[in-house]
């Protein structure tokens, strides 16, 4: 299978997702202290038989907030097992991710050996059995491609008018759900073969309460106002309505229970924890809608460019910024708790 690549903008510059990232640095804030009991409680060092103890972060990008996790879960395994085995972590990301700024950046007090491993984690990265840990963060929403039936005018699910499910027809739902979970069989597949028994696997990732339908997604929200700037976009001819009806983005937010049965379904793997948690909180006062809009554009402007072409990055993000008002206004009255997964696994 190969997995299309959905980059985040490299570089450090003003647009760079290494400077407009906090958002997923809250997401690790949060779940900071739940990683280093899990580790303690259920990572048991001394019985992997290894020298180094290896680890991967999957969906790496560019930094900071790789150096932060990698450092977060060494820092927990050598205060739980008071180990002195040495360290090897493996950043990996698409083929296409600014491998340049991340290893220019790598901190110079590092307690491991640092490696890049190109490519896509909807399939193997690694030799079997080689794996002690592995982390992902921000990272598993993204699917591997957008699901071929929303492009077809004869399908039930074709998404016209629409860049995404949140606000489209069950049937637009259900294709962006099944492709989800084609992702994440074969994810499950390549990680089972990668990790050694005993090892751990801590996923964090976007999503959804079970009893909320996907309509109520808060990030459907900021969706929306960036569809909504590409149709006033096509009334004025910046972009066609074609285009428009051709690009949906990628991504998808599951709920527990569609974890759980996948998890359960793959087999190899045992849940230790499995829990919902709210990143948000991390933030004091009113939302900075300027900086979110900075944030979605280090994210969305790979993929937005490669499909429309980089003349319409400044309208489109000026016109969704000019619409401040009634984001900050929808996402407040969607704001809920629990939109996000932290899941930890352990290979039987």
């Amino acid at each position: 299978m190969e997995a299309k690549a959905f980059p985040m903008n490299g570089g450090d510059g003003t647009y760079s997702y290494a400077k407009n990232s906090l958002y997923q640095r809250a997401c690790l804030n949060s779940v900071k202290d739940m990683i280093k009991e899990v580790i303690a409680e259920k990572f048991d060092i001394t019985c992997l038989n290894s020298n180094t103890i290896r680890m991967a972060d999957l969906g790496c990008s560019v930094g900071p907030n790789t150096f932060i996790a990698m450092q977060n879960v060494l820092d927990a395994m050598v205060d739980s097992n008071q180990t002195s085995k040495e360290f090897q972590v493996f950043f990996s990301d698409h083929v296409s991710n600014d491998f340049n700024t991340l290893f220019t950046s790598l901190p110079p007090d590092r307690q491991y050996f640092a490696t890049a491993v190109p490519g896509s984690f909807h399939g193997r990265l690694f030799p079997k059995y080689s794996l002690h840990f592995v982390h992902s963060s921000s990272a598993l929403h993204w699917l591997s491609e957008v699901p071929e039936v929303l492009l077809h005018k004869r399908s039930v699910a074709w998404n016209k008018g629409r860049i995404h499910y949140t606000s489209a027809s069950e049937q637009v739902a259900n294709a962006y759900a099944a492709q989800f979970e084609k992702d994440m069989d074969i994810f499950f597949s390549s990680r089972a073969d990668e990790i050694v028994a005993g090892g751990m696997m801590i996923l964090i990732m976007a999503a959804l309460p079970d009893e909320v339908h996907h309509s109520e997604l808060p990030a459907g929200v900021v969706f929306h106002f960036i569809e909504q700037s590409l149709i006033d976009m096509v009334k004025a001819g910046s972009v066609s309505e074609a285009e428009v009806d051709s690009f949906n983005l990628p991504i998808y937010a599951a709920t527990p229970k569609e974890m759980t049965r996948l998890v359960e379904r793959n087999g190899c793997f045992k849940i230790e924890r499995l829990e919902l948690t709210d990143p948000m909180a991390k933030f004091d006062g009113p939302m900075d809608i300027t900086g979110m809009i900075m944030h979605l554009r280090a994210v969305f402007e790979g993929i937005l460019t490669k499909h429309f072409g980089s003349k319409i990055i400044d309208e489109l993000f000026e016109r969704t910024k000019d619409k401040s008002a009634e984001i900050s206004a929808q996402l407040e009255a969607s704001y809920r708790k629990g939109t996000q997964l932290f899941l930890v696994l352990k290979r039987k």
